[in-house]
This record gives structure tokens, C-alpha cells and sequence, in this order.
């Protein structure tokens, strides 16, 4: 067994990964970035290296400083938990040529499942059944309009070669939305992946996202760990995901774990992987396959009682599974609600800040994994996920109840998070009966239904606002009162204010906080302007695009609250743009 892993990661899953190899007596290295530098994970290992100097959300990506902080530490194995460099077969292949173990797949395994068209054609060979589509890149709009002519139909799925997470994956309901879709799907395969080719699929309208959790040593063993349900989904990004699924029969579950373990075989897989498909009905298809361990890894955990990152570090160490399919149940039901800094209300927008008072949850059946605290800054930089909330119960509805209450024990201060998204979409009926849930997850005006509170009205320029919070009893019965108003010279019994609000903003920044003068486009988001669709002195309908603005690894469209003339437009590809910035004046 090693003796010292570097862990090439950062929040949550950096912490998760130390603390199973706490438990098996070896040492953590932990690298970070400049913002980064008194973050949890970096306290929490044993040693810890600074990665920079250099763009920090870049720092994690660069390998010869990774390799190098690895050499310098004496680490023996490098794991790079998800994303990053996780699926990266260079990163691997630098580690092998360093004399580094990678926790993870072999370099080729990681090639034949990166390319998405790679593995499909691959998985088809190996008789497993793929989406209809394209097995082969496809270079060009014009490419993709005689294709999907010919074969596929609309609506279609446009993707990234190399994509994954959700990343570079569009849909054309239509002809007249192909040009965008492949754009857009280009566009994010280019930047997180390097890879901008893309291929076509069969878009499937309404189907559930099932994947199948395996494990494979070095010694031929391969066995799966039942399958996940991941319906609930923003952006083609999970959300919401429990074990076991609920559309999926025992004999349809050892069918789909008979897919998985086939197509781990047919790339001579090692480690921990993930095979994701897509079931319509009782029909199950190959979407693709994640070489790396999964953000929602937890709740298989969960309900077989193996712990993944442990199997994954034994293997890289060369160790044979100590289990054999037959030994490995399922018990009861898990759930897994991730804890992203983002409003739900404004269709999933970012929300970055730094938290206030953070207050975890706990109890019976409840795990959080988190990267998190008080104090704790959540960056533009990178994923809006702050951490993950686990709960196991005997069955789906008790595990359902869990999770509702242990999500109103999550205490997050300072800024806004998807707690209330969770809670409100637990408690529908689309949710207790087991549906994907995407018509409320696609539902502008049940979304706006979740709006946040909006804060009070500022006091007059000479009057700062104070907040003072109670503890009253009204007929015996206990009450928390917080009262917030303008200061006072004194407050009842002497005490003083527990806290003086902020100078008043000035006339112009009241009008933006508040969404603007009539005409302008505000910023809702911080981030990097990446498209600019309009001109000045342009006509613009309403609801039509004005720029894409990419923050915390998401690209989010602004568009034009209303008919009018762009009178005046204040961004340009490449440059950042702060909330509450004026985008454009429309009029």
C-alpha cells in the first residue's frame, strides 16, 4: 500500500478523498491555488503545496507543476478525484513516465472512453446498445443538416467529442436552431475539453438517466455496484440523484448491470468508472462512460456499504477486489441533493459570495460532504457546488422525508443556494411518483415561484440600518424575532445593535441592485463575456439573445427584457463583467 498520495483536487472531493486515505494510513498532499490558500482542503492535509503563480483557474490543469509538487513531497500515487485532470490521459501518462501511480484508469481506457464517438463506435462493436446517431465526428453545420436529414430526425443532441458533465451538449428542436446548437456545443468541447469536434445523437424527449457504477481490478475481476438514478437535472447537469432508481424492474437491473460490466471489459478497464445510459421505457441505451469516480458516487455507497475511493486506491495499489457480484446487496433507499450556490428562481444562475453562518446538518441516515465553512468564499472561479447532502432510509419515501429534514437543518448565511430549490421539489407529486421531474425543472414560472426574499428597503442616507435580533414568548410559546430598522441612540435594556447595515448606496447603484433604470440590461452574474450577439443602434426583439456570459463553468444566455433599439452596449467578448453591471441600454 502507499505510503503518501497527492490529491489533484480541490473542496468537497479533495476532503473526501483524505479522509478515506486517513483510514488506510496514508498520508495526504494537498496542491492549491492562490484563492485557495486557507481553503479547508489545504488545512486539511497532511502537506500542502501551492500551485500558482498563474491564472488560479488554471492552476489545478497545470500537470508539470502537479507532477513536480508530487516529486518534491515524495508521493507515491496521484488521485485526481473528478473533473480537473480526472479523465486527462496525458495527465495519466505523465504520471507513469514520472514513476507515479495514477489512482485511476489505464491512459488507454481513459482515450477510448474520452471520445465519445471513440466509445460509442467501440460499444457498438461490443454489442451494446448505443443512442441512434453518429458514430463518426461531424465537421461542419452543413455536415450535421444532411445527416440529421437523412437518419437521425429532429429534435437532436448535439455534443462535444470529448465531453462530459453536462458540458458541450446542445439540443435543436428544429433546422432553424442546428446553427446555434453546434455552435454552442463547439464552443464548450473547445474550452474544457481541447476537443471542439462534435457529434449527433437521437435526442430523447422525456427519458430517465440511469448509470451503472462499476469497479474492475487489475487481476480481470469486474463487478458493478447496481445502477443510480440521475433524472433531475439543470443544463444537462445532475441536480438531484438516489440509488436505487425507481423506474428500474431486478430484472431490468441486472440487465443494465450486465451492460456495464460488459463495456468495462471491452476497454480493459481498472478502477472505479461509471457507465451512463439513457432508458426509455424498457429500452436502455449506452450514453457513455465516465473513467473517473462520480460527484454522486455517494449514494451507491450508501446502499451497498463499500466505499468507492477505497476500492480505487486498492486497486491502483494492485490489490484484488476482496468481493465477489453475488456478495454485493443493495439495502434501502439513498438520496443525494447537491448544495450549489446558485438561484434557482433566476433559472439556475450562479451566485458566488462568501458564506456567512454555516450550520450542517445531522442525525440518523444524514452525510455531508463538503468543502466548506464559515467564512468560506464560494469563488467565481470555479463549480457553484459547496457540498453534498446524503441521506439513507429504509425505502424512497422515508429516505424523501429524511432528506426534506435534514435540508431544513442546512444553515448556509450570506448567500444563495438550491436548499430551497430541494426542498420544494421533494415535495411534489412528480417527485413522490418517481418521474424525471423535467417539466418543473424547464418551468420558467414554477422556478420564479422560488424566488429569494427580497431584502428590506434601504434606510434614508442619514439614517443607517441596524438589524437587532429577539428571543419573545407570546402566551408560553417561544419565538425568534429579528427587527430591522434605523439605529437608535440606545437600544431597550442598554444593549447594543447587532450590527450596523451598510453607507446607503448612491442614486445609481440603488437603480441596479433594484434591476435598473427603465432600459437596461443588467448583469445578474459576474463572469467572462464569451459571445456578444447584438450591435449598437441594432433592433432586438424581446427574449432575443444579447451575450453569453460564462461564470463558474456555465454559460448563461442574457437576453433582452423587451422590444427596442440597443441604444448603448457595454461588453465585449473576452472581458469580465461584475453584477449588477449595465450589459446594454434597450430602448
Amino acid at each position: 500500500m502507499f505510503g503518501k498520495v497527492l490529491v489533484a483536487n480541490r473542496g468537497e472531493i479533495a476532503i473526501r478523498v483524505m479522509r478515506t486515505l486517513e483510514e488506510l494510513g496514508i498520508a495526504s498532499v494537498a496542491v492549491y491555488s492562490e484563492p485557495d490558500r486557507d481553503s479547508p482542503h489545504a488545512r486539511r492535509a497532511d502537506e500542502a503545496f501551492l500551485l500558482g503563480p498563474g491564472p488560479a483557474n488554471e492552476s489545478y490543469l497545470v500537470v508539470e507543476k502537479i507532477i513536480e509538487v508530487a516529486q518534491k513531497s515524495g508521493a507515491e500515487a496521484i488521485h485526481p478525484g473528478y473533473g480537473f485532470l480526472a479523465e486527462n490521459a496525458a495527465f495519466a501518462r505523465a504520471c507513469e513516465e514520472a514513476g507515479i501511480v495514477f489512482i485511476g484508469p489505464p491512459p488507454d481506457a481513459i482515450d477510448a472512453m474520452g471520445s465519445k464517438t471513440k466509445a460509442r463506435e467501440l460499444m457498438s462493436k461490443a454489442g451494446v446498445p448505443i443512442v441512434p446517431g453518429t458514430t463518426d465526428p461531424v465537421e461542419t453545420v452543413a455536415d450535421a443538416a444532411r445527416i440529421i436529414d437523412e437518419t437521425v430526425g429532429y429534435p437532436v443532441a448535439i455534443k462535444a467529442a470529448g465531453g462530459g458533465g453536462g458540458k458541450g451538449f446542445r439540443v435543436a428542436e428544429s433546422e432553424s436552431e442546428l446553427e446555434k446548437a453546434f455552435e454552442g456545443a463547439s464552443r464548450e468541447g473547445e474550452k474544457f475539453f481541447s476537443d471542439p469536434t462534435v457529434y449527433i445523437e437521437r435526442y430523447l424527449p422525456d427519458p430517465r438517466h440511469v448509470e451503472v457504477q462499476v469497479l474492475a481490478d487489475s487481476h480481470g475481476n469486474v463487478v458493478h455496484l447496481f445502477e443510480r438514478d440521475c433524472s433531475v437535472q439543470r443544463r444537462h447537469q445532475k441536480v438531484i440523484e438516489e440509488s436505487p432508481a425507481p423506474a428500474v424492474s431486478p430484472e431490468l437491473r441486472e440487465r443494465i448491470g450486465k451492460i456495464g460490466t460488459e463495456a468495462a471489459r471491452a476497454v480493459g478497464y481498472r478502477s472505479a468508472g461509471t457507465i451512463e445510459g439513457l432508458l426509455q421505457g424498457d429500452e436502455y441505451f449506452f450514453l457513455e462512460m465516465n473513467t473517473r469516480v462520480q460527484v454522486e458516487h455517494c449514494v451507491t455507497e450508501m446502499v451497498t456499504g463499500i466505499d468507492i475511493v477505497r476500492e480505487q486506491v486498492k486497486i491502483a495499489a494492485g490489490e484484488e477486489l476482496a468481493f465477489k457480484q453475488e456478495e454485493i446487496e443493495i439495502r434501502g433507499h439513498a438520496i443525494e441533493c447537491r448544495i450549489n450556490a446558485e438561484d434557482a428562481s433566476k433559472n439556475f444562475a450562479p451566485a458566488p459570495g462568501r458564506i456567512g453562518s454555516y450550520i450542517e446538518p445531522s442525525g440518523p441516515g444524514v452525510r455531508v460532504d463538503s468543502g466548506a465553512e464559515e467564512g468560506y468564499e464560494v469563488l467565481p472561479l470555479y463549480d457553484p457546488m459547496i457540498a453534498k447532502l446524503i441521506v439513507w432510509d429504509v425505502d424512497r419515501n422515508s429516505s424523501t422525508r429524511r432528506m426534506i429534514r435534514a435540508l431544513h437543518e442546512y444553515k448556509i448565511g450570506g448567500l444563495k443556494t438550491l436548499i430551497p430549490f430541494h426542498i420544494a421539489l421533494l415535495d411534489t407529486d412528480q417527485w413522490r411518483n418517481g418521474e424525471t421531474c423535467r417539466d418543473l425543472m424547464e418551468s420558467k414560472e414554477w422556478l420564479k415561484e422560488l424566488a429569494f426574499d427580497k431584502p428590506p428597503a434601504e434606510p434614508a442616507e442619514d439614517e443607517p440600518k441596524v438589524e437587532r435580533e429577539y428571543a419573545v414568548e407570546v402566551s408560553g410559546k417561544r419565538f425568534d424575532v429579528k427587527v430591522i430598522g434605523a439605529a437608535l441612540g440606545s437600544v431597550a435594556n442598554g444593549a447594543t445593535p447587532a450590527a450596523a447595515g451598510p453607507k446607503a448606496p448612491k442614486r445609481r447603484e440603488r437603480s441596479k441592485s433594484s434591476g435598473g433604470a427603465p432600459g437596461e440590461l443588467i448583469s445578474p452574474i459576474q463572469g467572462t463575456v464569451l459571445k456578444v450577439e447584438v450591435e449598437k443602434g441594432a433592433q432586438v426583439e424581446e427574449g432575443a439573445l444579447v451575450a453569453v456570459i460564462e461564470a463558474m463553468k456555465m454559460e448563461n444566455e442574457i437576453t433582452a427584457p423587451a422590444s427596442g433599439t440597443v441604444e448603448e452596449l457595454n461588453v465585449s467578448v473576452g472581458g469580465s463583467v461584475a453584477t449588477g453591471d449595465t450589459i446594454a441600454v434597450i430602448k
